[in-house]
C-alpha cells in the first residue's frame, strides 16, 4: 500500500522505528512552509538552523535508500500550507494511507485533525519516540493535587528509568535535589572554546529567505552561529560538553557574564527539540562521563543537568498537553503594557538587558536564568501583556517550540497562570542580578542605590509591582515576608518608588 509519511521539522529523530527498514512504498515529505516562517517573527538563525537540519536529515534518510520529498520554501508548487500540500501529494503519488508522527504543538495538532477529516484515505498517527513521558502522565500523576510541584515528578522520573538511583528507592549522593549548590557567581576563568559547526549552507538559505521576503530578526554570522544542524554534530556538542563543561555546569548553572555566553551550558536544547539526540541517550552519556571522572566531578554538577533534562523538561511538556488550549490566554496578573522597543534593538542604558537582549539577537540564544531573571523579570515588572512576551520568546530563541516556550514565559517567568506552574512570581530588584553576574559593573546606573534618577530601575520597579498587585499576590505565602518589607518601607521612600517605576513604564525607551 503506498504510503505518504509526514516528517515536521521538529522531528528528525533517525533512530525513529519508521526508519528501521526501507520500503519503497513508502514516501516520506519535509516541507519548508510560510505557514511556519510567518506565525511569528522569529530569529533569522532559528529559521535557517531549522531548514539545515531538515536538508541534512533528508540527506541522511536518502543516503540510507529511503524515498524523500524535499519541498524547499521556493519549490514552485508549494502551496506553503501543510494541508494543501499533503492533499496535493497524496492526488499527484496516488497516496493510498497517509501517517504522521504526533505533533508536540497544539496548532499543528487540529491541523493535522482537520487534515484526516478531509482526507478519502486511512490515517494514522503514531508517537514520536521521544520524550519519557505522554502527554497525559503529568496530568495522571497529580491527579487531585492543587499544586503540581515538579520536584515530585522529577523524582518519579527518576525512579522510572533508573537515573542517579542507588536502588529503587534512594538517589545517588543521598539527596534528590543539588540546587542550593547551583546558585555560585562566576569569577571570569579561561573557558575553552566550543568546535565549530558547519555552516557552508546558511548563506544559501539565508539569500532564499530574502528572495521570499521572509521577516525575521536578529543577524546571522560564521562566527555566531552555533547549532547543530546533523546528528553527527550534535552529538559532538555532547562529547564536548561532557569533557569540558559538565566539570562546573551545576556550581554556575545560574551565573551570566558579558564575555562568555554559554558559560557551562551545553547548548544542546535546539539538538533536542528537534529530536536529532534523545533526552535519554543524553542524561545516560553525562552520568556515563561522571561515574568514569568522580574524582574530578561532582554529583552536584551532574544532578543540576539531569534535572532540567528529565525533570523540567518533561514537567513542561506534560503541563502544556494538560493545560492547552485555554492555557494561552491566562493573563491573572491582568498586565496590559506593550513590551519595550529595545526588545528588538537591545538599545537600552540598563546593561543586563542591553548585554542579554544584543547577545540574543546576535546568536539566538540565552539560558534560562537571562531569559527568567533578566528580560523576563523586567517584563513582569513593567506589567507586560503576556501574549507580546509570548510572541518575543517564541520567536527569537532559536530552542523555542511552543510546548517548551509557553509554560516556561507565560507560566515560570509572567506568571500570568496564576501559580500553576510556579510558587511564585520570579521578580527580583537589581541586588539579584548583581548577585548572579558581572552586568551592574560600568552600567549607567547604580545598583546599590534605591531611590533617585541614578538608582538602577529594577530597585523601584520591584517594589511597585509588590505595591500594585498586592491584593492578588499578598495570600502567597512564599510572599509574606516581602510584603511585610513593604509595610515597613517609610513613606517617602515608597512614594519615591511609585513615582519612579510610572515613570519607567510610560517612558521605557529613555532608559
Amino acid at each position: 500500500m503506498r504510503t505518504l509519511r509526514l516528517i515536521l521539522g521538529d522531528q528528525l529523530n533517525s533512530k525513529h522505528s519508521w526508519f528501521s527498514k526501507v520500503d519503497d512504498e513508502v514516501i516520506y515529505v519535509l516541507m519548508e512552509m510560510r505557514q511556519e516562517t510567518d506565525y511569528v517573527v522569529h530569529h533569522i538563525q532559528k529559521v535557517v538552523a531549522f531548514f539545515m537540519s531538515m536538508r541534512s536529515f533528508s540527506n541522511t534518510l536518502q543516503a540510507a535508500g529511503h524515498r524523500v520529498i524535499y519541498y524547499s520554501l521556493d519549490y514552485f508548487n508549494n502551496k506553503q500550507n501543510l494541508q494543501k500540500n499533503i492533499q496535493q501529494l497524496c492526488i499527484e503519488h496516488k497516496i493510498e494511507q497517509f501517517q504522521y508522527q504526533q505533533p508536540d504543538e497544539y496548532r499543528l495538532q487540529l491541523q493535522l485533525e482537520e487534515l484526516s477529516r478531509f482526507l478519502k484515505i486511512p490515517v494514522h498517527s503514531y508517537d514520536t519516540e521521544h520524550f519519557l513521558s505522554s502527554r497525559t502522565e503529568l496530568a495522571t500523576f497529580f491527579e487531585g493535587k492543587k499544586q503540581w510541584t515538579m520536584e515530585y515528578f522529577y523524582r518519579y522520573m527518576r525512579k522510572k528509568y533508573n537515573v542517579l538511583m542507588l536502588d529503587s528507592q534512594n538517589p545517588e549522593g543521598d539527596k534528590w535535589n543539588f540546587d542550593h549548590n547551583n546558585r555560585k557567581k562566576w569569577k571570569g576563568e579561561h573557558l575553552i572554546p566550543p568546535p565549530k559547526l558547519q555552516i557552508k549552507e546558511a548563506a544559501k538559505i539565508v539569500a532564499l529567505l530574502k528572495k521570499m521576503k521572509v521577516v525575521t530578526m536578529g543577524s546571522i554570522s560564521p562566527s555566531q552561529f552555533n547549532w547543530p544542524i546533523s546528528r553527527t554534530e550534535s552529538l559532538a556538542l555532547l562529547d564536548y560538553f561532557c569533557k569540558h563543561l559538565l566539570i562546573h555546569f551545576g556550581d554556575y548553572q545560574d551565573a551570566m557574564h558579558t564575555e562568555y555566553y554559554y558559560l557551562f551550558h551545553s547548548n544542546l536544547s535546539f539538538a533536542i527539540n528537534v529530536k536529532m539526540l534523545h533526552p535519554l541517550e543524553v542524561v545516560e552519556t553525562v552520568i556515563a562521563h561522571w561515574e568514569k571522572n568522580k574524582n574530578t566531578i561532582s554529583i552536584t554538577q551532574t544532578e543540576g543537568f539531569v534535572r532540567q533534562i528529565i525533570g523540567w523538561r518533561e514537567y513542561m511538556y506534560g503541563m502544556y498537553w494538560a493545560k492547552m488550549p485555554n492555557y494561552i490566554t491566562l493573563n491573572t496578573l491582568e498586565n496590559n503594557n506593550p513590551l519595550p522597543n529595545f526588545y528588538w534593538t537591545g538599545k537600552t542604558k540598563m546593561n543586563c538587558l542591553k548585554h542579554t537582549i544584543t547577545q540574543s539577537l546576535q546568536t539566538g540564544y540565552a539560558h534560562h536564568i537571562q531569559r527568567l531573571m533578566i528580560t523576563g523579570n523586567y517584563a513582569l515588572l513593567t506589567q507586560t501583556h503576556p501574549d507580546e512576551v509570548d510572541r518575543w520568546y517564541l520567536g527569537i530563541y532559536t530552542d523555542a517550540i511552543q510546548w517548551v516556550q509557553l509554560p516556561n514565559t507565560r507560566g515560570m517567568s509572567q506568571f500570568a497562570d496564576g501559580g500553576i506552574v510556579a510558587t511564585k512570581p520570579y521578580v527580583s530588584s537589581g541586588s539579584y542580578i548583581n548577585k548572579m553576574s558581572n552586568y551592574c559593573k560600568g552600567c549607567t546606573y547604580k545598583v546599590a542605590q534605591k531611590t533617585g534618577e541614578e538608582a538602577c530601575p529594577f530597585n523601584a520597579l520591584y517594589w511597585n509591582f509588590l505595591y500594585v498587585k498586592r491584593n492578588l499576590l499578598q495570600s502567597n505565602p512564599r510572599m509574606s515576608m516581602m510584603y511585610r518589607l513593604l509595610d515597613k518601607m517609610d513613606n517617602t521612600t515608597l512614594e519615591a518608588h511609585l513615582k519612579r517605576a510610572n515613570y519607567i513604564i510610560h517612558h521605557p525607551n529613555e532608559y
